[in-house]
């Protein structure tokens, strides 16, 4: 996936298993919706750090089977030692582009899953489509992504609106659509896949004080596609994080609103 916009340095790794902790109890509340079963099969699309995969393996148990794909060999293989050394030898990984004009493997899945996949993908519906097909009758297809129009600080902050300024432009100039959560529906519809059988909003406020650690760790992982796509300078991107630093010291109560999560799942009849 050459228009992957962030990092793949274990830096990047930690960043993205602390977001998935903080979005767990509303990626649970769908798995819950859709009666996740004990000893079901179940697809995590793009599975990075595993830690959906996790919550996977807690509700299907020792009798069900998790399979994550992701297109980062390294962490792939990581990922499925990390869960396999915690107790849960039902999860197995592959690397994998989905990208790539082929079905799904392993399929079908009792449920098929992806969070943050649709955002990176300018192939979104095709993939979409495939993760489709891989979903057993009576099965579910779960899709939760981000809508990053709603980042913001309150009251605003010209350090965080160059930061999101370079996150969203980062983001669009590499192929990603930085509402996909929104356009769910529509990407469902034109996948063929239908209207979505239920939908969630899931969204964060924390303070710029800790928030603060997050903007910069996520604008560092996307530098350098936004400085290949000339959305910001070295020496702007400096200016920026250090103003935010301030900022972050000067107005650590004000509110950072995250990008939404906007979920939506579909049973196959």
């Amino acid at each position: 996936m050459t228009t992957y916009a962030l990092g793949r340095t274990p830096q990047e790794y930690e960043r993205l298993r602390a977001q998935a902790r903080v979005w767990e109890a509303a990626t649970g509340r769908l798995l819950d919706r859709v009666g996740l079963a004990v000893g079901a099969r179940c697809l995590d699309a793009g599975c990075g750090p595993g830690e959906t995969m996790r919550l996977m393996a807690h509700r299907v148990g020792p009798a069900g089977e998790v399979v994550g794909l992701d297109v980062d060999a390294d962490l792939a293989a990581m990922t499925e030692a990390m869960l396999r050394g915690a107790g849960h030898p039902q999860c197995r990984t592959q690397a994998r582009d989905l990208t790539a004009e082929e079905p799904v493997p392993g399929g079908p899945y009792d449920l098929v899953f992806a969070r943050l996949l649709l955002f990176h993908l300018p192939q979104r519906v095709a993939v979409l489509r495939r993760l489709w097909d891989a979903v057993a009758p009576g099965g579910h297809l779960v899709l939760q992504d981000y809508d990053l129009r709603t980042t913001s600080v309150q009251p605003t902050l010209a350090s965080t609106e160059e930061t999101v300024r370079v996150l969203t432009g980062a983001f669009g100039a590499v192929g990603c659509d930085v509402q996909a959560g929104a356009r769910l529906p529509y990407l469902m519809a034109q996948a063929g896949v239908g209207a979505p059988d239920g939908t969630d909003v899931a969204g964060r406020l924390e303070p710029l004080g800790t928030a603060q650690a997050v903007l910069e760790q996520t604008f560092r992982s996307v530098l350098p596609a936004a400085l290949a796509h000339g959305i910001t300078s070295q020496d702007e991107a400096e200016g920026t994080i250090a103003a935010l630093h301030r900022d972050a010291a000067s107005f650590a109560d004000r509110p950072v609103l995250w990008p939404l999560l906007i979920g939506a799942w579909k049973r196959k009849a």
